[in-house]
């Protein structure tokens, strides 16, 4: 059975590496606005409810997480080449927002942006670490003659740990770089590949429901074969 909807439709998340690394550094600025989003309107609604007007602003605040939600489901399959499905129950005529609060699929919602704060300082913080470093030593054997006489590394503290005093000076320096830039590629790939699965497993079907979505299908359950005529035709002259 194909189930081109989910995570089981045989792709497995293979981000490129621009699009990782472009992923988790955005990741920072995305998480505190739906972080913002989500603990301002959920708050200012439960206070108001009392008064109706938090119902607004609840009705607001499950809207806006649907979608924020669907642009992070956009963002995980442009960005990481990664898809999925939307997971929404489907909304009955009369009670639409009712159902709405009562699908699981919404509360997800919710704790995948309210946890996109913390998760985005973390792979924000080691991307621009590791991408950062990584590259300032790789290439300073190539600026290093722009910069001033007798320049060193230093701690926060401003004591001398290194002296380079030559262009020769900055070639183990730059082996070094070459090693974190190796690093660099595996830990953006790894997040990446990390990430992915995450979105899948939060803004995608349970796999309770795919089970349920696979059970439905009747594929080959009517045969329809026998209910048409075979194409050899008998006929028989009719006499009058």
């Amino acid at each position: 059975m194909t189930t081109a909807t989910t995570e089981r439709d045989g792709s497995r998340p293979n981000p490129p590496l621009l699009g990782a690394l472009a992923y988790l550094v955005m990741n920072l600025p995305i998480g505190i606005a739906s972080f913002t989003f989500v603990v301002t309107t959920m708050a200012v609604g439960v206070g108001t409810v009392v008064i109706w007007v938090g119902l607004a602003v609840l009705a607001l605040a499950v809207l806006g997480m649907r979608g924020m939600a669907a642009l992070e489901r956009l963002r995980v399959h442009t960005m990481l080449g990664t898809y999925v499905a939307s997971p929404y129950r489907p909304a009955g005529e009369k009670s639409r927002w009712l159902s709405r609060v009562k699908d699981p699929a919404t509360w997800k919602d919710m704790v995948y942006l309210v946890l996109m704060l913390p998760l985005g300082i973390a792979e924000f913080t080691i991307m621009v670490v590791l991408w950062s470093v990584s590259l300032y030593l790789t290439f300073l054997p190539v600026y290093w003659t722009w910069m001033p006489d007798d320049w060193q590394i230093v701690l926060w503290n401003h004591n001398a740990l290194v002296n380079i005093d030559s262009w020769l000076g900055t070639l183990p320096f730059a082996g070094l770089g070459v090693l974190l830039l190796a690093l660099s590629i595996i830990v953006t790939k790894g997040l990446g590949t990390m990430h992915a699965v995450y979105a899948r497993a939060m803004l995608g079907p349970s796999e309770r429901h795919i089970a349920k979505l696979e059970g439905l299908s009747t594929a080959g359950a009517i045969d329809w074969s026998n209910e048409w005529p075979s194409n050899t035709m008998n006929y028989r002259p009719v006499t009058r």
